[in-house]
């Protein structure tokens, strides 16, 4: 019972994909300006806000489904590199009050997607 990789790989896909598609329905319902001011204080072009909903909504959906899950992985990686280089790197070495790690969301976030796409998808997806 305890070695079930397939099943193993669903969990693992399913909870990073609703994880951060909740992040993607935020954006969805509150609009990506404060994305778009962030990349500009960075100097980079605002149209770059429009990828956030590519790796906040698009590959979540595909994680879910289990379509294109290493595409998917992939960008959802390149959306937490970006979220911690341009929103959080002022955290890098800062701890919670709870002593938690300011960072540990996002980055298990990314270690997850870099884990989903060493593993691939499993038995148990949908087929596209």
């Amino acid at each position: 019972m305890l070695n079930q990789p397939d099943l193993a790989r669903l969990i693992l896909r399913l909870a990073l994909g609703f994880l951060i598609l909740l992040h993607g329905i935020s954006k969805l319902l509150n609009g990506i300006g404060p994305i778009e001011n962030l990349l500009a204080a960075h100097g980079l072009p605002a149209i770059l806000a429009w990828g956030v909903l590519i790796g906040e909504i698009l590959a979540p959906a595909m994680l879910i489904l289990g379509v294109h899950t290493r595409v998917a992985a992939v960008l959802v990686a390149i959306n937490m590199v970006f979220a911690l280089v341009l929103a959080h790197q002022h955290e890098l070495l800062t701890l919670k009050t709870n002593g938690g790690w300011a960072l540990e969301l996002p980055v298990l976030f990314l270690v997850n997607a870099v884990v989903v796409l060493m593993l691939g998808p499993g038995r148990y997806r949908a087929h596209s």
